[in-house]
Formats: structure tokens, sequence, C-alpha cells
């Protein structure tokens, strides 16, 4: 055989050699990346305490006798939706008894868009517009009491406790600048009048805050992860991953959960920061998942969504990986838990129920475009709203659609003991049961 041939066949053997070597890989990251069911034994622990429900109902006040002081109007002083998810673990299940068919009370507008729910305490409903303006509007009659300008562009909802709202912001417009000298702020305003109590300079911020322990829990574009004291803004301690933090802190006993798009989703101790596990997302063709969504606490697991298209759950002790779910699209949106099941919808416009355990999925529904915001559990029916601009409510047992509304994009609802409010693109709907 002449030096050329064997030179064919030599060049002909490394291509089928590397050809294979490439194949085994897809092959290898293929089934890296599979689907991956999980067991209702290991690390899943299948009861969970319900959410605080809401109260029933004021009833009307009564009239009291000339002379003697008014009586405090307990509305005033309740908390009824403290945060984004409404509680610390953002379980995104609330026990009331409100449902549709509604009528509107009222209509609010913003101006501007508004992405992120409102926050309702005090009598009132908080929160702000992409362009930076926080509102506080008068649930009984959605009439502005206060509005404070930052100049900052917004993406996240506040978080109230003890009469404080608590509001993290990004950098000044450009919203969409891809500078890194730029800042973000955490500010503390009286909840009552709108004054500036105190702020903190951090990264651009799209977290939705957290105050528990006499802290307040965010995440900035810089990576960093903080607990700033609530009561004058300073860094008790702060965690650096890899990469921005742009969903909220989780809170589940002793410890916080959150995302990173560094590909990693963190457990560090609440009072200190010191990390106790990592987890990551599953090997795939392509680039690797990162984490927007923010996690829910529950189970024993910690479940969240992932810029793969997947669905995934972790061991909360642990953070192995106990199960993951295509869903066809990326997965922005935060999971609502409730009765064993998790409910998230996809940028594919399907909205699916997995159950908690095993990420099984007991049923799905297609919405009609692509869903990028957060479910809510509320009056035994799931409520979320489509980037087409339409909110629905379905049963979360069978996936039926039992009501739906012409407005909304991201935010679905909150609501407290007499109506729920709805987000639309850039207004707040109340809505009462026509019953009441």
């Amino acid at each position: 055989m002449t030096r050329r041939r064997w030179l064919l066949v030599g060049a002909g053997a490394a291509v089928l050699a590397g050809g294979g070597a490439a194949g085994g890989y897809v092959l290898y990251v293929k089934h890296a990346s599979r689907d991956v069911r999980g067991s209702p034994t290991v690390e899943f622990t299948p009861t969970v305490a319900a959410p605080k429900p809401l109260p029933p109902p004021p009833k009307p006040p009564k009239p009291h006798p000339k002379g003697k002081p008014k009586p405090v109007n307990p509305v005033l002083s309740r908390v009824d939706w403290p945060l984004f998810g409404y509680d610390d673990a953002r379980l995104r299940w609330v026990p009331s008894t409100l449902g549709p068919p509604f009528h509107r009370a009222w209509t609010f507008r913003a101006r501007k868009l508004v992405e992120f729910p409102p926050v309702v305490a005090y009598g009132r409903l908080f929160f702000a517009n992409n362009g930076g303006t926080i509102f506080a509007v008068a649930a009984a009659n959605g009439r502005a009491q206060w509005r404070f300008e930052t100049g900052r562009c917004s993406a996240a909802s506040p978080a109230v406790a003890n009469h404080v709202v608590y509001v993290a912001l990004m950098n000044e417009p450009p919203c969409n600048t891809t500078r890194t000298d730029v800042d973000g702020r955490v500010y503390a305003l009286d909840a009552r009048k709108g004054h500036v109590l105190w702020s903190a300079r951090i990264g651009p911020s799209e977290s939705s805050p957290l105050v528990a322990n006499g802290l307040v829990y965010v995440g900035d574009w810089r990576g960093k992860v903080y607990a700033l004291s609530a009561k004058d803004g300073h860094v008790v301690w702060s965690f650096q991953t890899g990469d921005k933090v742009k969903g909220a802190v989780t809170l589940s006993g002793r410890r916080v959960y959150v995302g990173s798009y560094d590909h990693h989703v963190y457990a560090l101790y609440a009072r200190t920061g010191h990390e106790i596990w990592r987890a990551s997302p599953q090997e795939r063709l392509g680039s690797t998942g990162t984490f927007y969504s923010t996690p829910a606490a529950a189970y024993g697991r910690v479940y969240i969504g992932s810029t793969d298209g997947k669905v995934y759950s972790f061991g909360a002790t642990t953070g192995d990986l106990r199960w993951s779910q295509s869903t066809g699209g990326y997965v922005y949106g935060s999971p609502a838990v409730w009765r064993s099941r998790i409910l998230v919808g996809s940028y594919s416009g399907r909205f699916s129920c997995y159950d908690a355990a095993t990420g099984d999925e007991r049923w799905h529904f297609d919405a009609d475009g692509p869903i990028s915001g957060s479910a809510v559990v509320l009056g035994g029916l799931v409520y979320f709203s489509s980037l087409k601009g339409t909110t629905y409510a379905l049963d979360p047992l069978t996936g039926k659609e039992r009501w739906s509304f012409p407005d909304g994009k991201y935010a679905a609802v909150v609501a407290d003991p007499s109506r729920v409010y709805l987000v639309g693109i850039a207004r707040i709907y109340a809505l009462a049961p026509v019953s009441s």
C-alpha cells in the first residue's frame, strides 16, 4: 500500500474515532439531561404546614355613643399579603373563600407596566411600576394615598413589616443597560406617609425582599445575597455567588434558598450566610440552565424553575437532585405548592401540575401564549397570566378552566379578606365576589 493510501486510511480512522467520541458524548449528555423521576420516600416529608389563611372579611363598624373615643379600625393594623409569594417559604398558596364570578370594584392606572404584584397591608396596596414609582393605594376605593418617585427601574414586589415598606430597585434608566458600573438601592419607607427611613446601596436588584428575624434578605446583579438590618439597612452579612441573583430569597427554618445565574441553587444559614450546599441543573447540549425563578420550600424539598426548560426538585437538606421535568420552554415563574402538587407555567405556553414527590405530570393546560409570571393558589383555584394578556383561573385538581380575565401579563393576583387584586399590564383591578 502506498504512503498516500496509508495516510487516507489513518485519517479515515481518526475521523471515525472522533465521530464515535462525539456521538458518545452526545449520548452521554442526552442521558444526563433526561427527566428524572423522584421517590416518594427519599428526602420527602408528605405533610407541610398550611399557610396562614386570610382572616374573614371585616364586619361593618357598630355605631358608638357620642363622647366616646372612636374604635381603632383593625384593617389599619392588619397585614394581609406581606411579600412576594405570600409567605417566607414562597408557597404561593393562600387559604381563602374568595372566588369568581367577580365584579369590578375599582381600577387603578399605574401609567407604566406593573410586572410584579402588590403586597397588601394596613388597608393599602403597595407596589411599583417599571418606571420606579412606588404607590400606596387604598384598598377600599383605589385612590392613591402617596407615591414615591425613585428615578430607578423596578422589577420586584415590595415587602411589608412593622409599618415599613421595603423596596429593592435596579439602576437608573435605561433599564436594559449593559453597563457594569451601575448600582441599585433598597429603600425602607414609612407605610403611612411614604417617607424614607433609610436606603442602602447595593447592585441593581430585581429580587423581591423578604423580611424576617430583623433582617431584609435580597439579591443583586453583582451576584451577592444580602442580609440587611431591617432597622437601619447596614449589611449584617453577604454571600457572593458567581453571577447575577435576580430571583428572591426563600426562608424555611434556619436556612435561606436562592438561585443564581451562575447555574447554581444555594442553601445558606439564615443567620450567618454561610454556605450549606449548592446544587446544579442537569447537563445538556447548549447553554447550561440558569435560575431566575424564586424557589419554593416544602415537603423537605426545594422546587425551582430553570431557563433550560425544566422544573427541578432538590433535597432541602442535601441539595441532591430528587426529580426534574421538562416543560418545553424557559421557566421564569416560581412554582406554587398546594396539596402535594407543584403548579408552574412555561414559555412554551404550557401550565403544568406535577406530583411534589415524584415529579409525575398530573395534568397540563395550554394557555394562549407564553407564561412568564408566577402562579397563585387562592380560594381553591390556581391563577396565572400569559404574555398574550389573559389571566386564567384553573381547577388545581383537574386543570379545567373555571374563569378568565382579558388583562394581565406577568403577575397574577393577590388578595385581602374581601377582594382579589388582579395585576393588569399597567393597571390594578379590585375584584369582589358578586355575592358580596
